[in-house]
């Protein structure tokens, strides 16, 4: 291996890991915490960045890492494995999606777009197949929603899209 390339790799590494440990400290600034989980924190912003800078395959690892980070150390909200699964390790890893605009003009804008529209699809997904069974459910100010697929469009919109203006600003 030549030694440019593992400069390049060791590098990344060493990026990565900043990043993500950036992302989990900002993780708990918590500027609007729900009560069933999720909340408006800067913690996505270190995820797209890098996974801008070093592209798609190295921006799904930090996402996925920093999901871990997530489940083990943010007291993880769950309803077993599954929501394990999808609200932690599935649910982070696509903000690494930001990387398929790597080195384009502007990427940024359009990469945090994919990646936390990428994130939001997979905790709709989770609200839609796991948490319908605490159906009906009332989101306080807002209401009570018999539709789990209305709740979960609801519930995880209400903190993802600030959490992606944040991340875009």
């Amino acid at each position: 291996m030549s030694t440019k390339r593992q400069h390049l790799r060791v590098r990344a590494l060493t990026e990565g890991a900043m990043l993500v440990a950036a992302a989990h400290v900002l993780s708990y600034l918590k500027l609007y915490p729900l009560p069933n989980g999720g909340s408006l924190t800067p913690a996505m912003f270190p995820i797209l960045l890098f996974a801008l800078r070093w592209g798609l395959n190295k921006g799904l690892l930090a996402g996925f890492v920093f999901g871990l980070l997530q489940l083990i150390f943010d007291g993880a909200y769950a309803w077993g494995w599954q929501s394990m699964l999808l609200d932690y390790l599935l649910a982070f890893t696509p903000l690494g999606l930001a990387g398929v605009f790597r080195g384009k003009p502007w990427g940024i804008f359009p990469g945090t777009v994919l990646g936390c529209g990428a994130r939001f699809l997979v905790h709709y997904i989770s609200g839609v197949t796991i948490y319908r069974i605490t159906m009906p459910t009332e989101i306080p100010g807002i209401g009570v929603f018999d539709s789990a697929e209305l709740y979960s469009l609801v519930y995880n919109g209400v903190y993802m899209l600030p959490n992606a203006l944040l991340a875009i600003a």
